[in-house]
């Protein structure tokens, strides 16, 4: 069922992740300093679910039980504005900056599930009941996600060693994640993947990477599978965490949404068989986001978190400029306008993906590609800007920016006096502009904007696979159709004489 935050954090106290922070296991991640608050934070995610205020909007019932909306399978256009409106509102818990909350991957394992005829294309895959038949395997996996409301983590991509050579081609064949051997219990996997956001989750699923680039057809680098994150010889090398301890109101968002990242190490790890969903084959590896139209479902999450975060810029922007006075400024006009453009548009393409929404092979309504693609490459290229104009709009105010303590030490009754503003005092105005800090120029903050711009990939990839997938043949064929089309009859003018 959908699950409480209090079972939240008892799982991960009961199963906590293999991670390392600072040379160090993580013992308990719901106390430890560099996890706990992140911890909590989706604590109060999970509880969202539970609010009499949300519960409709962020769980459905399907035979008796409560599960969260996220897993739904959408069966008409109705059914992902629903969908739709969840997103927007799990987004709003941390003003968007939750880049991998947990309902991203539910609709990946959701889509899959569903698709989960496509995995049995396998030459590898056993037969139906054997254990080993990973269309079964894909189908009770999201099930069992589903039912348990897990929270996941993913990795996708090898390490950056040498990105001019093949991942066989390395000093090691096992610095990228492969198999090493199948045993009667399952597949033995070495190596290490990146990049796995949010790695305090429950399982992490490895679904085939979109970038296999080997020769031949058939690669120990073709895999796909879930594990729990506490699997023996599963490791997860966190990053220098953002969250440095401080009061929540001089760190406002690194201080509860730093959701880390890390690499992930497999030791020769086992995964058996009933967790394996793909092996081998590179094509079909390659193609899996795309064939499953998990990659629509999950871009549509994306979108709709984009929006609640621009939603969070615009409101940001327009607060600073209440506070400070500087609304009749034109050019202040025009850097607010920029972000309400920058809205509308992600609004629309929302929009646009549902009202272009068509049942796949699989029976599942499915947004429209045009304008998630449209909107995974516009977005990346447009953050800095939003970025950008936050700054300007608080200037020098976003970096004299005296802390709680201080406010609260010797010099606090200057402080009061000297950095109020127009319409706020001091203290508000010093938690708004932490906030505008915290969100554009902190390590938080700046790991944010380069996520952003990397979020589904290089953004000259990006615009690559845009180019071979759209279908851009009924536009060359109106300019061809013009410049053929018969010219009328010009009627000749007659000079009298």
């Amino acid at each position: 069922m959908a699950r409480t935050g209090q079972q939240f954090l008892d799982r991960l106290r009961l199963n906590p992740p293999n991670l390392f922070v600072d040379g160090q296991r993580v013992e308990d991640a719901t106390t430890h300093p560099a996890t706990r608050n992140i911890a909590h934070s989706l604590a109060g995610l999970y509880d969202l679910q539970h609010d009499p205020r949300y519960r409709d909007v962020l769980t459905f019932e399907e035979g008796g039980e409560r599960h969260a909306t996220a897993f739904m399978v959408p069966r008409t256009k109705d059914d992902l504005r629903r969908i739709g409106e969840a997103h927007r509102l799990r987004a709003n818990y941390s003003l968007g900056t939750l880049g991998r909350a947990p309902d991203y991957m539910n609709t990946n394992v959701m889509a899959a599930g569903m698709a989960s005829a496509y995995f049995n294309q396998c030459e590898s895959s056993g037969e139906p009941g054997s254990g080993r038949n990973f269309s079964e395997n894909m189908r009770r996996y999201f099930e069992y996600v589903r039912d348990h409301d897990l929270c996941l983590t993913h990795a996708l991509t090898n390490p950056q060693v040498n990105r001019g050579k093949q991942a066989s081609e390395l000093p090691d064949p096992y610095i990228a994640m492969g198999i090493v051997e199948e045993t009667e219990a399952g597949v033995i996997v070495r190596g290490a993947r990146m990049l796995a956001t949010l790695p305090i989750a429950d399982e992490i699923l490895i679904f085939p990477s979109t970038v296999i680039k080997e020769n031949g057809d058939r690669s120990r680098y073709a895999i796909g599978f879930g594990l729990p994150t506490n699997t023996p010889g599963l490791y997860f090398q966190c990053r220098e965490p953002f969250d440095l301890g401080r009061d929540v109101e001089d760190h406002p968002l690194s201080s509860r949404f730093d959701e880390q990242d890390a690499f992930v190490i497999f030791d020769d790890v086992l995964v058996p068989w009933e967790r394996v969903f793909l092996m081998y084959d590179m094509t079909l590896a390659n193609q899996a986001y795309a064939k499953t139209d998990a990659v629509l479902h999950m871009a549509y999450q994306v979108v709709n978190q984009k929006v609640s975060k621009t939603e969070a810029f615009l409101g940001l922007a327009q607060s600073i400029v209440d506070t400070v006075g500087s609304g009749q400024f034109q050019h202040v006009q025009s850097k607010v306008s920029e972000i309400i453009v920058t809205l509308e548009i992600m609004k629309a393409l929302e929009v646009a993906a549902v009202e272009g929404a068509q049942l796949n092979a699989y029976g599942v309504m499915t947004p429209a590609r045009g304008p998630l693609d449209a909107a995974r490459n516009y977005y990346p290229a447009i953050y800095p800007r939003l970025n950008e104009i936050i700054q300007l709009l608080g200037a020098s105010g976003i970096i004299m920016m005296p802390g709680k303590a201080d406010r609260e030490g010797p010099l606090g009754a200057f402080i009061e006096k000297h950095l109020q503003a127009t319409n706020a005092s001091a203290e508000e105005r010093l938690k708004l502009f932490r906030l505008a800090w915290d969100l554009t120029l902190s390590s938080f903050g700046a790991r944010q904007n380069l996520y952003e711009k990397h979020f589904f990939g290089d953004p000259i990839r990006m615009h690559s696979a845009l180019y071979e997938v759209y279908d851009k043949q009924p536009y060359v064929q109106r300019i061809r159709d013009f410049i053929h089309q018969p010219q009328p009859n010009q009627s000749k003018t007659v000079a009298a004489d």
